[in-house]
């Protein structure tokens, strides 16, 4: 089996060019490839590990499933709940009402979301419950009029378990002197801490027979909040209840209701994986520029095997394995350090901090003190395949210009 392409293709490789400039750009262009394959697989990492934590916090709080009634109030409510109950993969219901309020401590004012619950069914479809810094759920009492606040909230109002804050609600009470607020006392009975910053932020808790009582609703709630045994078939499991609660009944998952944040965190991914993917690009056409290097280096040797009668398309062969030998090696390196440096980031991340004695995450700002990291091997794999393709693009055309070279020209001055 004749392969003596592929033979003085390994040798030019691997002997020693007698220009050491070639050389230092033909290990340029393998740390080029390497290295950009290293960060993109690295930075892809990284990202995917924030969406996944952010993505765990954000369900603690928020339910998989919710389903409302129109303008936000669902009467005879029981019958839907025991309706949901029986559909496949869901494993709990807990009743809510949703408001909107000012609360107000001092000189201090914030506007809040107010959910009202009952604490023992809660439980059962978030982890708010396990996320209490101070107090417990249990403790939100129907007619006290206690609430729960998020620790970012309690700190902006600056109180504390114990204290009372004042709720102002939208609806106004009509009255001989007009339109006047209605306001409500609550004490602060516990605070909680989630991890996500627009949750501890706006988010407070009370009973929900005391929510109904403030926005005078009667008997009635928002809706119905749903856990699924697996968060990730949400969309699919509310299609299918669509179908089969009343028409009109409102359903949304967990996707859909945080559909902005991770429409913008999937944008930000996208483009960052096109810069980096650029990056490897120019690594990978720096290929060019060496092999016309070596092509000029090499002239008299391919005049040599036009004249013992090489095809054109034998010395194509030669220096296009020659460049895919180069940027082969370049993608193994590349693979072998991104997965470790996305393995090891938080490892990496601390050394450079204690080498230069700064935080890249402040925990107080970013309510982490570790970078967290999720290899996905689809991303180390399309990384690899778009790769090693713009490098055996990048050596088609100095191939092709070595197969044009003609003997005579090329040994005129040997």
């Amino acid at each position: 089996m004749k392969s003596f392409e592929y033979f003085i293709g390994l040798r030019y490789t691997r002997s020693p060019q007698r220009t050491r400039f070639i050389s230092v750009i033909s290990l340029i262009s393998v740390i080029g490839i390497a290295l950009g394959m290293t960060v993109l697989i690295t930075v892809l990492s990284v990202m995917n590990g924030f969406q996944r934590e952010v993505r765990t916090r954000m369900l603690s709080a928020v339910a998989h499933i919710q389903v409302s009634g129109s303008a936000e109030q669902l009467t005879d409510w029981g019958k839907v709940d025991a309706l949901i109950t029986h559909q496949p993969h869901v494993l709990a219901t807990a009743p809510y009402i949703n408001g909107q309020g000012l609360l107000n401590s001092g000189s201090q004012v914030r506007g809040i979301y107010l959910r009202g619950i009952f604490p023992d069914q809660e439980s059962n479809v978030d982890q708010l419950g396990s996320s209490m810094l101070l107090g417990q759920l249990n403790l939100l009492k129907p007619g006290e009029f206690k609430i729960i606040l998020g620790d970012a909230l309690a700190g902006t109002l600056n109180v504390n378990v114990g204290e009372k804050v004042i709720l102002l609600v939208p609806q106004g009470q009509v009255t001989p002197a007009g339109i006047l607020p209605r306001l409500r006392q609550f004490t602060v009975v516990g605070i909680f801490h989630v991890g996500h910053y627009e949750i501890d932020s706006g988010l407070a808790l009370a009973h929900l027979d005391d929510v109904q009582k403030v926005y005078r609703m009667g008997d009635k709630i928002s809706g119905l909040r749903l856990k699924l045994d697996d968060p990730l078939i949400a969309p699919e499991v509310a299609r299918n209840l669509i179908k089969r609660l009343p028409p009109d009944t409102l359903v949304s998952d967990w996707t859909r209701l945080n559909a902005t944040y991770f429409r913008a965190v999937d944008i930000e991914k996208r483009m960052m994986s096109l810069l980096l993917f650029f990056i490897i690009a120019i690594a990978a056409f720096n290929l060019v520029s060496s092999l016309f290097m070596v092509v000029k280096e090499k002239q008299a040797d391919i005049a040599i095997l036009r004249t013992l009668g090489a095809a054109p398309r034998s010395i194509m062969k030669i220096f296009m394995f020659q460049g895919i030998l180069i940027g082969f090696t370049g993608v193994v390196m590349g693979i072998i350090f991104g997965v470790l440096g996305a393995t090891y980031v938080d490892v990496i991340v601390g050394f450079v901090e204690r080498l230069f004695g700064f935080k890249f995450l402040d925990p107080s700002i970013y309510q982490i003190s570790s970078l967290p990291s999720e290899l996905h091997w689809m991303d180390v794999v399309l990384t690899a395949i778009f790769s090693f393709f713009m490098s055996a693009i990048a050596t088609i055309y100095p191939a092709w210009r070595a197969s044009r070279v003609h003997p005579a020209e090329a040994l005129r001055y040997e």
